[in-house]
């Protein structure tokens, strides 16, 4: 494991992981939760997250936007084109709204995104994969393609395979058994 994926490992484990009874978005019920947005709004986090996660995207090749489900993913968009930017690989960033603006232009995806953009999409915590692939299918009727899905924990409960079926590769810094 190199350095700064260590380094998050213990940022993770010491502010992120709490144990009790937790309701999931997904609705199932767990022994644990994995609150993220403690690590992905830390500073040291988010410089280790992006760092890791350009690392990543770059050797995917030709992505020309990053983004992701509102509001986990929004930290690590600021933080990731903010670093693509310093690398010298400038990267557009954009959010997916959980649910149509009401006012305003109404958008459903804000932010940098065009049609023909190759995308890499982010987010904290994966259990079933259901607000990603909202994000992939919104992103997609944009005119998008979706090249990759990021997050920084797996939940393990067999998405990196519905990924792969829609011809989005898969990486995760994570897998939950590696955090508990």
């Amino acid at each position: 494991m190199n350095k700064s994926r260590e380094r998050l490992k213990l940022i993770l484990k010491s502010k992120s992981i709490l144990l009790g009874n937790f309701t999931l978005a997904s609705g199932k019920q767990s022994s644990y939760y994995i609150d993220a947005r403690l690590t992905t709004l830390d500073p040291e986090g988010a410089n280790l997250i992006s760092e890791i996660f350009l690392g990543e995207i770059a050797a995917q090749g030709g992505v020309t936007a990053v983004g992701g489900p509102s509001t986990g993913a929004d930290p690590m968009v600021g933080a990731i084109i903010s670093k693509s930017h310093e690398e010298g690989m400038p990267l557009r960033g954009f959010i997916v709204r959980k649910k149509e603006k009401e006012h305003g232009t109404g958008n459903m995806i804000e932010g940098g995104l065009h049609q023909g953009d190759k995308v890499a999409i982010i987010e904290d915590v994966i259990t079933t994969g259901g607000s990603v692939l909202r994000a992939i299918d919104l992103v997609e009727s944009a005119g998008a393609e979706v090249r990759g899905v990021f997050c920084v924990v797996d939940r393990g409960e067999e998405t990196e395979k519905t990924f792969l079926e829609r011809g989005c590769s898969f990486f995760s810094i994570f897998r939950v058994s590696e955090l508990l």
